[in-house]
């Protein structure tokens, strides 16, 4: 079987200046992966440089590559709704993923996520960082295991360390807990219920932390 083939990167697209403004214009030119091939646009990352949180994603979906804009989706919904369950304010924290384009496949009219390869989480590496050093939270939040993964190491489990804290050099606070696309795949109405309690709960158990500061 051939090798598959390395991605280049997006370090050679980032600007010299690092402030939020100019990390959003570079990466509208991103070709660090192929994922720009088929992807409507670039969605950078959303929110105050003054955040105390940044939250993190594994990527956009359909209406995020339509809109330009992370979370703004189905279950960008169900994630405001958790931060206003627990009295975090989405305009003070900042919103992002792993991986800045859209991967999908097609099906007839719709548009299907598909998980991005770790050669395109790596690839698009450079800019999550570089919008960690500018914005330098107080605590990160990765969401799903896409994002801790790529942030974490291959070995980190959502599913056993969720909610707690784990030590970095990213931020005093680093936490996972489950992407919220993960609470409307759920199977019925009660499942649904329970997953978004666990949410809700993860989401509780950081605000004591950045209260506690």
């Amino acid at each position: 079987m051939a090798a598959r083939q390395q991605e280049p990167g997006a370090e050679a697209f980032l600007p010299e200046k690092h402030d939020l403004a100019s990390l959003r214009r570079a990466s509208a030119e991103c070709q660090g992966c192929s994922l720009y091939v088929h992807a409507t646009q670039t969605v950078f990352g959303e929110g105050t440089v003054k955040a105390r949180v940044v939250f993190v994603g594994e990527q956009p979906g359909d209406k995020e590559d339509r809109a330009g804009r992370p979370f703004v989706g189905p279950a960008g919904h169900v994630f405001d709704k958790a931060l206003e369950a627990v009295g975090l304010d989405r305009s003070d924290a900042y919103v992002t993923n792993a991986v800045k384009h859209f991967k999908f496949e097609e099906r007839g009219k719709a548009r299907l996520h598909k998980r991005p390869r770790p050669g395109e989480i790596r690839a698009c590496r450079p800019w999550l960082m570089a919008e960690l050093q500018t914005v330098q939270p107080r605590a990160l939040v990765l969401l799903g295991a896409t994002a801790a993964q790529a942030v974490l190491g291959a070995e980190f489990r959502v599913t056993r360390d969720r909610g707690r804290p784990v030590p970095s050099e990213l931020a005093p606070i680093v936490m996972a807990t489950v992407h919220p696309a993960s609470i409307l795949r759920a199977a019925d109405d009660a499942e649904r219920e329970r997953a978004f309690a666990e949410f809700v709960a993860d989401l509780r158990s950081l605000k004591r932390l950045l209260d506690a500061e």
